[in-house]
Parts: structure tokens; sequence; C-alpha cells
């Protein structure tokens, strides 16, 4: 570190040069990523519900996953105007390209295709191709049918205009968070830095990190998956990253200066000091993030690329191009200074010194009322339930919405479950009745229709003459329908049941439908929540132990992380699962999505972990100088609260901004990571940590011999 500041400090413009170009080639290269990026990504491909998908798409024609809604604009559905216009716009539609299976009232005259008041009739349909296929397809078709036309209104539904509506809203949500958030952290950073020039530093590298790693997605977006939500992650954590680093960066740098340190002095003691801890923390919550690629979901997977990236590209960026502008700045990143600010004389906050005294003092007495506290608003966690993104993610208001609204409550039928089941292998025609008339029988299920006929109660009924392209060679399609409301545990319950039937003999039999998707992806993710908790715990460890020499300092910061980020999802769930607040946000309550709370976890852990470094290492740097515990811990938490504590307040502007989503798990995110940041922060890193340490004393950097010299190669220490 000490020959990196050397060398920047010699080179600095010509760094700095470097870095201009190489931002102008990332910023060309990352504006074709968001034509590359996914929607969905939800699923296990290895599931039996998605593999049952994949091959209904691949040998049936696809599920449905397009429902126009025509409401006649006066009379009925029957009114010849309004049946002429529909038959015409169904025509219309399956002339389409990608388009199949294509379906409508008008052409079948299914009574459960009409309302019950006759204002509204479906026009069912499946758009082919994969996630992108069908995401390019879909803004097309939902662009090109819905609205107004002559004696109809058209309204888009079904899975992939819900996707479509998701992702236009998120892009519209993204903007007006950005818009909200930049300037209020603009006007935060200039009071947190008491200057103008220097509070530009954190704005610098957040924009390098988000472009930057918008190239990155950009690449990848060509050889994988990668889904549009990564977008969020990207400018959330870019930003905030920027201000963290930057912050202790230009705060150990104004300390030098203020202490009598020269430019080229203060760029090298910042680097040898700030610079390792920032080196350190991003090690730290790379490792994090880097537990989500356990998880075959692909929209889990992208976090795991975009926030890897951020963070490996605004550690790069803060250990390089900050550097270079501060050794080309000296002191004039105190110009155009406010006149009350005293920033430029240090990183020292007394109020934060006093409150470590206090607590210090009388820690248990300090610490018991936070922990209950934060055990108290961990405890909805005890009744968590947990979902996949469906329609109801978006507000009524919402067309996509509206059209799955109005299917639920006034046609026949649809709101209860169904059930797709695909025979792979082959299988006679007794042993597919068998299978069929097994079915049927099971508590719920209405009826199974195969290529052979339909089934009710065990019986066979004439199902007439369309149901044989539900057979393809080795491959058998049946659907079930059910009487017990979809995605409710009754619903759950038949899945279970239904797999529960022994399949034909020399085949498998694959369960899917929206019922079976949840239950699938719950048994994905909570099969590998193991791993990516093990990854995380040994990796913070191991991280933790080369950077203080102790066993002891990694399992207090992983339990009291715990206990905040327990906090954190429990309010969460006390909001977004039990409904309170949903007039003020606008939401629908419902079950937690999965993925959406594994992401926050990660995510979340990844910055408190950062705080631990900043913390821990003042705390050590004194501790090693020679300073008794307590007094390590007093004079590090006055040298670090006002970081901590300023950094957390500028991240939690940027991820509070996304509760003005329209889209409850962006909302969810957003929230419960900026509220994970301030416990983290304020009662985390203000209280228990410092209680904990002084009740440990001596204890606190205690390591058993072997691992002492262990410790002395592969310590992560000042060694100038």
């Amino acid at each position: 570190m000490s020959r990196l500041g050397s060398l920047l400090y010699r080179r600095a413009r010509t760094v700095l040069a470097i870095s201009v170009l190489i931002l102008a080639a990332a910023a060309v290269l990352g504006s074709g990523a968001f034509g590359k990026l996914q929607g969905g990504g939800f699923d296990d491909p290895a599931a039996a519900s998605s593999r049952a998908a994949a091959t209904i798409a691949d040998h049936f024609g696809g599920q449905t996953n397009l429902v126009l809604m025509v409401h006649a604009n006066s009379g009925s559905v029957d009114t010849p105007d309004v049946a002429n216009a529909a038959r015409q716009l169904t025509e219309r539609l399956a002339a389409e390209p990608g388009v199949s299976q294509v379906s409508s009232y008008w052409t079948t005259a299914a009574p459960n295709m009409k309302s019950r008041d006759g204002a509204n009739g479906i026009v069912i349909a499946h758009i082919d191709g994969d996630a992108g296929q069908v995401s390019e397809r879909a803004t097309v078709l939902v662009s090109r049918y819905r609205g107004l036309s002559g004696p109809i209104t058209v309204a888009a539904g079904g899975s992939a205009a819900v996707q479509h509506d998701v992702n236009d809203q998120v892009a519209k949500d993204l903007g007006l968070a950005e818009s909200i958030a930049i300037p209020v952290t603009l006007i935060l950073l200039v009071l947190a830095f008491g200057s103008v020039v220097a509070a530009l530093i954190p704005l610098i590298l957040g924009v390098v990190a988000i472009l930057g790693t918008f190239a990155e997605l950009d690449v990848l977006g060509r050889i994988t998956d990668v889904s549009v939500y990564s977008v969020n992650l990207t400018t959330a954590l870019g930003l905030a990253l920027g201000v963290d680093y930057a912050l202790l960066l230009v705060a150990r740098f104004r300390e030098e200066l203020s202490g009598g340190a020269d430019v080229r002095d203060a760029v090298g003691s910042m680097l040898r000091t700030a610079g390792r801890t920032i080196m350190f923390s991003a090690t730290t919550v790379i490792a994090a993030l880097a537990a989500l690629l356990v998880f075959p979901q692909f929209f889990l997977r992208s976090f795991a690329y975009a926030g890897m990236g951020v963070v490996a590209i605004a550690a790069i960026s803060a250990l390089t191009v900050v550097p270079a502008l501060l050794a080309v700045l000296g002191h004039r990143v105190n110009a155009w200074s406010l006149p009350w600010s005293n920033a430029h004389r240090g990183a020292d906050a007394p109020v934060w010194g006093r409150l470590a005294a206090a607590v210090t003092s009388r820690p248990i007495a300090a610490a018991l009322p936070v922990v209950a506290i934060l055990a108290l608003v961990a405890s909805p966690l005890l009744g968590v339930g947990f979902s996949i993104p469906d329609e109801r993610v978006m507000p009524v208001s919402a067309a996509s919405r509206h059209v799955a609204d109005t299917l639920h409550d006034d046609f026949a039928g649809f709101g209860h479950a169904s059930l797709d089941v695909v025979i792979d292998g082959p299988a006679p025609a007794s042993a597919i009745a068998d299978y069929a008339a097994g079915v049927s029988r099971l508590p719920g299920v209405t009826g199974v229709t195969t290529s052979l006929g339909t089934w009710v109660h065990g019986e066979s009924t004439d199902a007439g003459p369309s149901v044989a392209a539900l057979a393809q060679p080795g491959l058998q399609r049946l659907t079930i329908t059910s009487n017990v409301d979809e995605k409710s545990t009754a619903a759950a319950d038949l899945v279970r049941s239904v797999r529960a039937v022994s399949a034909p003999a020399g085949a498998v039999a694959l369960v899917g439908g929206v019922d079976a998707q949840q239950i699938d992806t719950e048994a994905s993710i909570g099969s590998r929540l193991p791993t990516a908790a093990l990854m995380i715990v040994l990796t913070t460890f191991a991280l933790l132990f080369a950077f203080t020499g102790s066993v002891v300092q990694p399992v207090r910061a992983l339990l009291l992380n715990a206990l905040g980020l327990s906090a954190a999802l429990g309010a969460m769930v006390w909001i977004f699962q039990d409904g309170h607040l949903s007039g003020l946000l606008g939401f629908t309550a419902r079950p937690t999505d999965t993925a959406m709370a594994v992401l926050l976890f990660c995510v979340a852990f990844g910055l408190s972990m950062d705080y631990e470094v900043i913390l821990t290492s003042r705390i050590k740097e004194l501790h090693d100088k020679g300073a008794a515990t307590t007094d390590a811990v007093i004079h590090g938490l006055a040298k670090t609260g006002r970081i901590v504590s300023t950094a957390a307040g500028l991240l939690a502007v940027s991820f509070f901004a996304f509760g003005v989503s329209k889209v409850s798990f962006i909302q969810m995110f957003g929230l419960g990571t900026g509220l994970a940041i301030l416990i983290d922060a304020l009662l985390i890193r203000g209280v228990l940590v410092p209680a904990a340490m002084s009740l440990l004393g001596g204890i606190n950097w205690y390591a058993p011999a072997p691992l002492r010299r262990l410790h002395r190669y592969v310590a992560v220490q000042d060694h100038a």
C-alpha cells in the first residue's frame, strides 16, 4: 500500500487520464446491457415444475402466458359488433409470429371464457421462446393490442403481461428513485464533508462503479441469463459504496493533513490504513454476495454477478482513482467549504466517544434494552410464509393486475388451482388411464383430462376429440382442475398429493403449475440455504481472523450481525406480509418473496460487515499501539463513529428511495436494506459492539496457540 501510494502520487494525472478513457469505454459498452437483461428467473430449471413447463413448451405448444380480456363498451360480449371485433382480434393474434395456441370465447363458446355478467370475454395464447424472447414479444404484443379498439377495450394479462408490466414499472421506479436519491445524497454529502469539492468525490466513485458494472453485465448478458433487476442493486450499491469508501479515504486524508503531514505522506498513510480497510471490507462483502451463486435461480445469481462486480470495481477505483484525485487536489479537497464546517480537522466525533464511554461503563444496562427491542422487532419472523412473485406485487391499478383480479372474481373456475402433469416415458394407455383415475379420486380434484378422455371421481367421461393433442411420442400431458383456491395451503397439499400418486411403470410424472412452482422454489432455495449460510460463516470467520488474529471477534461479529438482520427481516414481515402500512405504501399484503428475502439478507450482511471492518480496524490499530481494550473501543468509535453514521445515513437514503416503487418486492428490498443499515450503524456499532467488547475484555483478542502461529503468516496488518 505504501508503494502504491507513492506510485499514485507520482503518476496521479496519468492515472486520472487513463481512468477517464476506461470510464468512457465502460459507458459505451454498458449502454448495451439493458437490451440483454431479462425478467423472471425465479424458478429452478432442474425442478419438476420447470421441467414440466419446458416439456409442455417444446412438445405441446406451451402453457397459456398471455390473456387478452375483451370488454364490451356497450351491450355484452355476444353483441354482434363486439363479437365481430373480438373474432378479428383473435385472428390477428393467431397470425402474429411467435404466438401459438390461440383460442377465445368467440371461437370456442366455452362458458368459462365469458364473465358472469357477460361484459367481458377472453382470448388466450402462448408466446413462444425463451425468457428473453417472451419478454421482447410480450412488449410488442401488449403495446399493439392493449387499449380501446372500436366497440371493445382490450386489457392484457397472463404471466407474460405481468412480467412486462413489472419490468416497465421497475424501470420507471428506478428513474424516480434516482431523481430523489441523487439530489438528496448530494446535499447530505456537502453537509457531511463540509465542502463541495470533497462531496463530489463519492459521486465520482459511484459513477465509476455503476458504469463499470453495467459494462460487466453487458458482457455477461451475452453468455448467460442476467436479471433486469440487477440494475437496481448496481445503482444503489454503487452509489452506496462510493459514499462509504470515499468518506473513509477523505476522512483519513484530512486527518493526516491536519496532523501536519504533507500531501505525499498523507496519501501513503491513507492507503496503508483506510486503503487496507477498504480492501479487506470489499473482500468480506464479495464473500457474502458470492453465497448467492449456490442458488440455481438466475434471478439470485444475477445479483451475485452485479453485486460482486460493483464492489470489486468500487474498491479498485477507491484504491487508485481516489488517491490520484486527492494527490492532485491536495489541500484543495477542502475548497468551497461551508462556513460552519470543521470536517477538515479530521474524523474525530466526540459524541460517539462519549456514547462509547457511557456504554463501556455499564455494558449490561446499555445492551439489554437494545437486545430486547431487536428481538421484539424480529419476532414476526416466527410466522413468516414464503411465495414467488405474481401479479399481486403490482398495484391494483396495473392493467395486468386488473385482468387477474377480474378473472378471479368474475369468471367461473378461474382462481382455482390447476395443475399440469407430464408423463415422461413409454406408458401403455391402460397405465395412463389408471393414473388419471387415481389422481381424479384425490380430494379437491374436479377432473383430469388426458388424450384418452376425462376422468371425474375415478370414472371416465366423454371428452371429445380435441384432447388428442395431449399425446406425443413417449410423452403424455394431463391437465388437472380443482375446487381449491390457487396459492393456498390446500393447493400446496393438492400438489403434494398428486406427486404422491405412483407414475406408470417405467415413466416419470412431472407435476407443474403455479402452486407446484411455489413448492419447488421454496424447496430449491431452502435446500441450499445451509450451504450459503455456511459459506458466509466460514469466509467471514476466516477473513476476520486474518484481520484481527482473534477467534472471538468473528463469533461476536456474526452473532450481532445476525441479531440486527433478524430485526430488519422481522420488520419487513410485519409490514409486507402482515399488511401493516399497506395503505401508506400502496401494496397488497402477501407472503414474503423467498428470493428477495435471501437477497436482502446477503446484501445487508455484506454491508454490515463493511461497518464491522471499519470500526474493528480502528480499535485493533489503537490496541496494537498499546491502548487498553476499553480505551481502544472508546477512541476507535470516536474516530469512526462519524464515518459509519454518515455513510449509513447516505446509504439508507439510496435504498429507502426504492420505497417509492409500485412493485412490492422492490419496496421490501429497499426499505429492508435501508433499515438493516441504520440498525447496524446506530444500535449494533453504537451500543452492542462497545458493550460486548467491554464485557469480553482481554478475551476479545484470544486465539489458541496454533492459530496465533498461523496468524503470523496470514495476518492483514499495517507493517509500515
